[in-house]
């Protein structure tokens, strides 16, 4: 164990044996948190980062010493069910013994060394969780992707990472056979399942054959740990390379702070294995001894949402504001949620009428956050802070958030401009290392002192940040500057709407005005286009400004999305440009 650790879990240890002090009185019991406050320490940036550190031997490991000692309660460190009645169970010794077979299965049939690359393409299954500390525990580095990817998405990825292996199920391994002859760096595929293909290796029964004993590797804290492929929402995904350290610590802050998390907590997180929430969820609940629960979901529905709420004793959740949009549209007082505490959203904006909501049925505050691919946690409203409705709330420590213009120079608040983390003269720890491949990419998304997201938004003068839309995304009609996710919150407070995309669109007179893409609710399917866009119109005029509404509306059935689930403007928009030269965004003008 390292240095920085050792006396803290040997002193617990060693009074949780009951070895007495100078009166013959056990000394008082160091509880977990005091381990915890050091991981949250430095995630704040207030103590340095360990030149060495691996999360599976430095914190997973630590947790299950603490655990055989007493001091955790009762509840499993995973918890997984299938909504058939199956269920896997896993304390943090089980989930130890386990992930220690899976690392040597990764070691020794697949031949992975520390530094080389594996692609993890699961659905909602225990072996992703198990190949992802299985992958830290022998320095391999993990690359998640969602079960949609297609044989071109799959293509792209193996090649662009050179993975030495993937792991998958059944459903993904025939588009993986399509490509691997065009991927020559591929070498090995495992297999999910109970079954054979051939060309694969079966895991579950080389997990069966695996011994439990493992040496971990040695890895620093700068060590890469995962590579995610960006969302693609304006061009072709990028690589983003995280460190040991970046997410092996860089979400204890906030996973005590915006989570809300401690070791008492069974958190829920609906997201799918491929998005980088998954990540989020593992790096927040464990380090805080928490309970990770999953649902396998075998469909994404919001009475099977709601009635594993009500079943099981889950404490905290997260879901993407439009999963919540769902849930608000459901009878909610036919539920009892009798353990929920605590409601975290993120990966898109929250609009006002769905926190309303949810809160007036439930009594719970919706406590949104926000983040990239290439940060942890940027913005939040954690739990005991005041909320205003529709913002992101505060810049999350370590980082220093600021909104900047196109040079980087800090604007005040109220005015618009880009969301900015300052890089210089400090870089923060739990921050991506780079754009894998693509030193053009990583050079341009910094200005000045500052990493540019290439969100918009603009600060209050209490340090609220409320978020405007891509740089792309914002529309300039007739001089006025026009945010997507004002006009798209205003939509989505009338009944009609189950979702909205909102782009500029070209205009004669105004060069170019707000166009509504709307997926209309399944009540208002049959409503009359020419009165619905009228009543859509008048609408938006009454919530928002007046010359933000929507001068065009097409009804669609479903929105582009990215394969991680984000709404695609920037397709929408070319489409709408097709034949015409759109004009350029000049600065922001005041």
């Amino acid at each position: 164990m390292r240095l920085w650790l050792r006396e803290l879990v040997l002193q617990a240890l060693r009074n949780a044996r009951g070895i007495c002090g100078s009166h013959g009185q056990p000394p008082p019991l160091p509880v977990p948190q005091k381990i915890v406050a050091t991981w949250e320490a430095i995630s704040l940036g207030r103590q340095p980062v360990p030149e060495y550190f691996n999360f599976a031997h430095d914190v997973l490991d630590v947790w299950s010493q603490l655990e055989k000692a007493g001091h955790r309660p009762p509840i499993p460190a995973f918890w997984w069910v299938d909504g058939t009645g199956a269920e896997v169970k896993w304390s943090f010794e089980e989930l130890g013994e386990q992930s220690r077979k899976a690392a040597n299965v990764l070691e020794g049939a697949c031949g992975l060394q520390p530094g080389d690359r594996m692609m993890l393409v699961l659905p909602r299954l225990p072996e992703w969780w198990l190949v992802s500390v299985a992958c830290m525990r022998t320095g391999a580095i993990m690359i998640p992707g969602i079960s949609q990817l297609t044989e071109k998405d799959l293509k792209f990825r193996l090649q662009a990472s050179r993975a030495k292996a993937i792991i998958t199920s059944d459903s993904l391994a025939p588009r993986v056979d399509a490509i691997s002859a065009d991927c020559p760096s591929l070498q090995t595929k495992l297999l999910v399942s109970d079954s054979y293909r051939p060309g694969w290796m079966n895991f579950r029964e080389l997990l069966w054959e695996a011994a439990t004993e493992h040496n971990c590797a040695r890895t620093r804290g700068q060590d890469p740990v995962a590579i995610y492929f960006t969302s693609g929402t304006t061009g072709t995904p990028k690589m983003v390379e995280h460190t040991q350290a970046s997410y092996g610590l860089g979400f204890v802050a906030s996973g005590r702070r915006w989570v809300a998390l401690t070791e008492s907590d069974i958190f829920w997180n609906t997201t799918d294995t491929g998005w980088v929430k998954a990540a989020w969820t593992l790096f927040s609940a464990w380090p805080n001894g928490s309970c990770l629960f999953v649902h396998e979901l075998p469909r994404v529905d919001a009475k099977f949402i709601l009635n594993t709420l009500s079943r099981f004793p889950i404490t905290t959740l997260c879901c993407v504001p439009t999963m919540f949009r769902l849930l608000v549209q459901e009878d909610l007082t036919r539920y009892q949620f009798q353990s929920l505490r605590h409601c975290v959203t993120g990966g898109e904006a929250l609009t006002p009428d769905v926190r309303g909501k949810w809160k007036s049925q439930t009594g719970l505050e919706l406590h949104e956050g926000y983040g990239q691919s290439e940060t942890v946690v940027i913005c939040a409203n954690p739990k005991g802070m005041k909320i205003k409705s529709g913002s992101m709330g505060k810049a999350s420590p370590p980082y220093d958030v600021q909104v900047v213009d196109e040079e980087g120079n800090i604007l005040p608040p109220g005015e618009e401009g880009n969301v900015a983390i300052r890089v210089r003269p400090t870089r923060p720890f739990c921050f991506f290392t780079c754009y894998l491949d693509n030193p053009e990419k990583t050079a341009a998304s910094e200005r000045g002192d500052f990493y540019i997201t290439g969100d918009r938004a603009h600060m209050d003068k209490d340090g609220y940040f409320w978020f405007m839309g891509r740089n792309d995304d914002v529309i300039n009609s007739s001089s006025y500057r026009i945010g997507p996710v004002e006009v798209e919150s205003a939509l989505a407070e009338h009944p009609a709407v189950l979702e909205s995309a909102v782009v500029s669109s070209p205009d004669p007179i105004r060069g170019e005005v707000v166009k509504a893409f709307i997926v209309l609710s399944p009540a208002y399917s049959s409503h009359d286009p020419e009165k619905l866009t009228q009543e859509l119109q008048e609408h938006v005029k009454r919530v928002t400004a007046p010359y933000k509404y929507p001068r065009k509306m097409a009804f669609v059935s479903e929105l582009p999305k990215t394969v991680s689930g984000k709404i695609q403007r920037s397709k929408l928009r070319s489409q709408e440009w097709k034949n015409e030269k759109q004009p350029q965004k000049g600065p922001i003008s005041h």
